[in-house]
């Protein structure tokens, strides 16, 4: 069994994915890929996650309007136009990604879009941005191996992450100081979380 989630929060991630098209945040020459269920290769060995498995990811997190959102490994920045599109204009949505390559594709693409998130170069060794917490959720797109404690960190009381950990996606709620996780079925496949 499944974590539940409830049926307005379905309903608000199927409107962000019919508002926020895949293709715009892919490279040209794998565009064509951007209805395929699947995950698609971008460059610099990132990868632009399969729908299904970031439907699933913004489901559990539950964004709220207004949240403060961390997406960790924003990739070509679809993941923080979705995530921005969910926290509306009241939210604020930040991506950190380590690959300048992707941090300024990514950049462009939200431009482009004229959607209102922004895009941070990682810091080597660091995780996240703890100069900007806290958050109320935090997204991550790679697999640490273990749940990576410097996030939480930088979780606000009352916020929730999302994040595959060994293969298995891994809610963490922070609530009155107490961190609480859970696991939601199947098996997931995502590429290492670095900190380099």
């Amino acid at each position: 069994m499944g974590i539940h989630v409830d049926d307005e929060t379905r309903e608000r991630v199927r409107a962000a994915f019919a508002e926020v098209e895949r293709a715009d945040f892919l490279p040209d020459e794998v565009r064509h890929l951007a209805d395929a269920d699947r995950p698609v290769m971008i460059g610099w060995d990132a990868t632009n996650s399969q729908p299904s498995t970031v439907a699933r990811m913004l489901e559990l997190l539950a964004v709220r309007p207004g949240d403060r959102v961390l997406d960790v490994g924003s990739g070509s920045g679809w993941t923080t136009a979705l995530l921005a599109h969910l926290a509306g204009p009241d939210g604020t949505v930040i991506g950190v990604e380590r690959v300048p390559e992707l941090v300024e594709f990514g950049r462009g693409r939200l431009s482009t879009a004229d959607i209102d998130a922004r895009i941070e170069q990682a810091t080597t060794g660091m995780l996240g941005l703890p100069a900007s917490a806290p958050f109320d959720r935090i997204l991550v797109s790679a697999d640490f191996g273990r749940v990576p404690d410097a996030l939480i960190d930088q979780l606000a009381d009352g916020g929730r992450m999302v994040a595959p950990v060994s293969g298995a996606m891994t809610v963490t709620d922070v609530r009155d100081g107490r961190v609480r996780r859970r696991h939601d079925a199947g098996l997931y496949s995502f590429v290492p979380l670095r900190e380099d």
